[in-house]
């Protein structure tokens, strides 16, 4: 449930503040310290100086000391209000600060910003640790949990107590003081070891270029992918020739398309090899402290595994379901997963083309699988898939279904990035529900994938309704001359999938700012994202925003249909290389003695003892792992993914079983869902929504794996 006191963790316990003015000897006035004055409350971005953040950080940090020990040394007995509420207030503008640092940090990570990162990290961690070991503290929170079946809460007071105080039970409070000094010893390292892999995985995926100066090298490739090549390296000062990144865009169509199988492999190389090529970048150790200190970690609060302290919060509760849920789909996926193999090792020998397959192989024959059995070319489709048409797709999705409006804002407003796009966002009878800002394409100041946060979360305290402030960042292909972005259906799917996290931040309906918007368990914070993805792909919502961007042609019935065939393509391969990061996942979270890792020997006797087949990779080798390592986000919890498939594909058939805007269906999705936040339990929220418990059937169905 709700990440307690983890303010490392800002993007999700953002707040609006007014602050008392003050200056910093760097750059004038701290836009920190004073109220925005900004339409609608959004952070000055324009303002904002790397610079700012740690004075602004140390003054939110001293004022929300203040407010923990007002709270300690109030004389009136420990109240739900005085206390459990209080708590929840508590930390605004530390909140406010964190959430514009860590968001840009990952969106836009200047110099400045990274530099300071390791004393942010070690600041935080001192600090949450202040507040969660303080014995003063849970002592009022424990006076009231012990009277919680008398003090008549709601269902959202309720949950908002049993949080704080699992919260401070799970941090380590009632362990004795030797016992908390070294829980303090193990968050501070583990805040270095976090910021130092992510530093290090983006360095490295800046740093590989494939740099290509003969044309003839060019053979096989779309149009796009070339001059989107040739656009990259005038960038860097190579004009005239063409290069290719590690970065999604530039790579994957390269290994789709690219004849020269030497290339491929140097690239595809350059991708997996990250973090993993023994210099200063390397990850390898930063991994096996990172395991070790987990378990250590977890052993001092009480759990014999690091996975047993993570699930017992979340909807599987126990390791044993988890791997339960991913054995049962292994056995399905992989058999396919072969088979598609098969199909491609066919190719390649009736090509006489003397080699087995190998992993930088696979798209490359994958594509021409496609082209084979069902006459689809991706070339042929990104045409019809113009990125402000799929955004503007996904908003009439969002209208018809519950008659939000988004209405761009062209005008001068502050922007995280200027390349980013920011929207207003109302209602059907035109109240203002939120600000969206959405980043569109890779940089080298961003990390990799996609993801939503916000820079202001939804609350409603003392009467006041205040309004979230939500950011979409994804690494789409950039525009390139005269051609607008273009996106592959998988990119199209990945745009719908974020806009639906940005809906659970933006219909949140909640009272407390610790339980709104995506504060939900890890396994249930795909559902509302995932689901989307199923509007994306529906025949009749492709036609309403797939257009031919030069002639504005509605794609044809023949491509829908293609498209249509083809849904169940390569999904051996996507459900093995996924479940394949699950479960190595699991396993280094299941270690059960602190001992030195070779990560490479780790994570290929593991891989090779479920019988992962070696020309596919794991979606994610451990050194450039970002969901378990670079965070605590995703640790234990890559499977989360998948579980919420269960449920998203189980949810869409209650619109499938009546129609694809079904209002009786999208309120009641609406009301028990995205309203919701944190503040009911999780599969009561689905069974409320769906009248019974999710099943696996639908997802076996949607992937082809019956």
């Amino acid at each position: 449930m709700r990440q307690f006191l983890l303010l490392s963790l800002a993007m999700v316990f953002a707040f609006s503040a007014c602050q008392s003015p003050q200056k910093t000897e760097q750059s004038g006035e701290n836009p920190f310290f004073s109220k925005y004055n900004t339409e609608y409350n959004v952070p000055p971005f324009e303002k904002i100086k790397a610079e700012h953040y740690l004075p602004a950080m140390e003054k939110a940090m001293a004022e929300h000391k203040q407010e923990v020990d007002a709270i300690i040394n109030n004389s009136e007995a420990a109240t739900f209000e005085n206390t459990i509420v209080a708590l929840d207030d508590a930390g605004k503008m530390l909140s406010e600060v964190m959430s514009v640092y860590y968001g840009l940090k990952s969106a836009h990570g200047t110099e400045g910003i990274m530099k300071i990162a390791p004393e942010v990290g070690k600041k935080m961690s001192a600090h949450g640790d202040d507040i969660s070991l303080n014995p003063a503290l849970f002592e009022r929170v424990n006076a009231v949990y012990a009277q919680k079946d008398e003090l008549g809460l709601n269902g959202e007071q309720m949950m908002l107590l049993e949080d704080t105080y699992k919260g401070f039970v799970r941090s380590g409070v009632s362990l004795p003081e030797d016992k908390k000094a070294e829980l303090r010893e193990i968050n501070s390292r583990l805040s270095e070891l976090y910021n130092s892999f992510s530093t290090n995985v983006l360095n490295e995926t800046n740093k590989f270029k494939l740099v290509i100066d003969n044309e003839a090298d060019l053979a096989g490739l779309p149009e796009s992918a070339i001059l989107g090549a040739a656009e990259t390296a005038k960038e860097m000062g190579m004009e005239g020739k063409w290069v290719f990144t590690t970065q999604k865009p530039s790579m994957l169509p390269f290994l789709s398309y690219a004849d020269k199988r030497e290339l491929r492999e140097k690239l595809y190389k350059g991708y997996y090899m990250r973090g993993n090529n023994n210099d200063d970048l390397d990850n390898k150790k930063n991994i096996e402290e990172i395991v070790n200190l987990r378990i250590k970690r977890a052993n001092l609060l009480g759990y014999e595994t690091y996975a047993d302290y993570v699930l017992e919060e979340r909807m599987s509760k126990t390791s044993d379901k988890v791997y339960e849920l991913l054995e049962q789909l292994w056995d399905r996926a992989l058999p396919v997963a072969k088979k598609e193999r098969a199909d491609m090792q066919a190719i390649i020998d009736r090509e006489k083309g003397g080699f087995q397959l190998e992993s930088w192989d696979w798209w490359y024959y994958a594509e021409k699988v496609r082209q084979e059995k069902y006459d689809l070319d991706e070339s042929e489709v990104r045409p019809y898939f113009e990125l402000n048409n799929v955004r503007d797709g996904a908003f009439n999705v969002a209208t018809k279904l519950w008659g939000l409006q988004f209405e761009e804002i062209t005008t001068e407003f502050p922007k995280p990035h200027a390349d980013a796009q920011v929207f207003k966002v109302t209602e059907a009878d035109g109240s203002h529900k939120g600000i969206l800002y959405m980043d569109w394409h890779p940089r080298a100041t961003k990390k990799q994938g996609a993801w939503c946060g916000a820079f202001r979360k939804q609350s409603r305290r003392g009467g006041e309704d205040i309004p979230p402030v939500v950011t979409i960042v994804c690494n789409f292909s950039k525009p390139v001359g005269d051609m607008p972005a273009l996106l592959s259906f998988d990119e199209a799917s990945t745009l719908f999938h974020e806009f639906g996290h940005g809906l659970h931040q933006l219909f949140s309906d909640c009272t407390y700012q610790g339980l709104s918007g995506t504060s939900v368990p890890r396994d249930f914070v795909e559902l509302p994202s995932q689901i989307m993805e199923n509007w994306a792909g529906d025949p009749a919502v492709m036609k309403e925003y797939a257009r031919h961007y030069k002639t504005g042609e509605v794609i044809p019935d023949e491509l829908v249909e293609k498209l249509k065939n083809s849904g169940q393509f390569n999904q051996g391969f996507a459900t093995t290389e996924y479940l394949a990061a699950a479960l190595l996942d699991m396993n280094y979270h299941t270690q059960k003695e602190i001992k030195a890792i070779d990560v490479n020997q780790f994570e290929e006797d593991y891989l090779k003892s479920i019988g992962l087949i070696p020309e596919i990779i794991s979606r994610y080798k451990s050194t450039y792992f970002m969901h378990i390592f670079a965070s605590s986000g995703y640790t234990a919890g890559y499977y989360s993914y998948i579980w919420s498939g269960v449920l998203d594909a189980d949810a869409f058939e209650a619109f499938k079983e009546t129609s694809l805007y079904d209002q009786a269906t999208a309120k009641s999705f609406r009301e028990n869902i995205l309203e919701r936040g944190g503040t009911v339990d999780a599969m009561e929220m689905y069974t409320n929504f769906r009248g019974r418990e999710p099943k696996i059937e639908a997802l076996l169905r949607q992937r082809g794996l019956e």
